[in-house]
């Protein structure tokens, strides 16, 4: 099954599956495991997410906004997508794929954001997840643009990227605020080589 064939299930809530990886959507009964994916990885996330409010990772929060991403999802307003190994356990999130902010109109475009667990860097999962998603991506929600960007200093990220085919557009100084610090971006972008007008 080709990720375009596999992305309808999408529409039912069920998910994406490649060689090594089901990608699924958010449900609330997801937000012990969601918590646990995000504290072991604090660390690792940090330097590129924003600071989090007290209460942001307790697992009523997990619940609120998992409820929250799965109906964006099926509504077509986002793609929140949640990473598990097809030989691990069902319930252990490794990684996360979001599509984010969708313009409709004359620019039909988004914003793809990613993480991955710190214990799967250096597999090529990413990779493996981002193909799916961007298939479902262009082929279900007919986009046009996927814009990705990067602080410079991820080169992991970088490299991922230019091998999915983005290409560099420009630099962002002073782009978003993480960490508690303004960070320079790459910007980058993805065209849907079958967009549907």
């Amino acid at each position: 099954m080709t990720p375009i064939e596999a992305s309808a299930q999408l529409s039912d809530g069920g998910g994406l599956r490649t060689e090594r990886l089901l990608l699924r959507l958010p449900e609330a009964t997801l937000a012990p495991a969601l918590r646990d994916y995000y504290l072991r990885n604090a660390e690792h996330f940090a330097p590129y997410c924003p600071r989090r409010p007290p209460g942001f990772h307790t697992v009523e929060a997990w619940r609120e906004r998992a409820v929250v991403q799965r109906e964006a999802s099926l509504a077509g307003y986002g793609l929140h997508l949640l990473l598990s190994s097809s030989q691990g356990p069902a319930n252990e999130i490794i990684g996360d794929v979001n599509v984010t902010n969708i313009i409709r109109g004359a620019f039909q475009a988004a914003y793809l954001g990613y993480e991955l667990d710190r214990a799967h860097v250096g597999k090529g999962l990413m990779h493996e997840a981002l193909l799916a998603s961007i298939a479902h991506v262009f082929a279900h929600l007919n986009l046009h643009r996927l814009m990705a960007n990067h602080v410079p200093s991820n080169e992991r990220s970088g490299r991922l990227l230019r091998r999915l085919g983005f290409s560099v557009e420009g630099y962002a100084r002073d782009y978003l605020l993480l960490d508690g610090v303004w960070k320079d971006h790459v910007l980058t972008s993805l065209l849907n080589p079958h967009f549907r007008a």
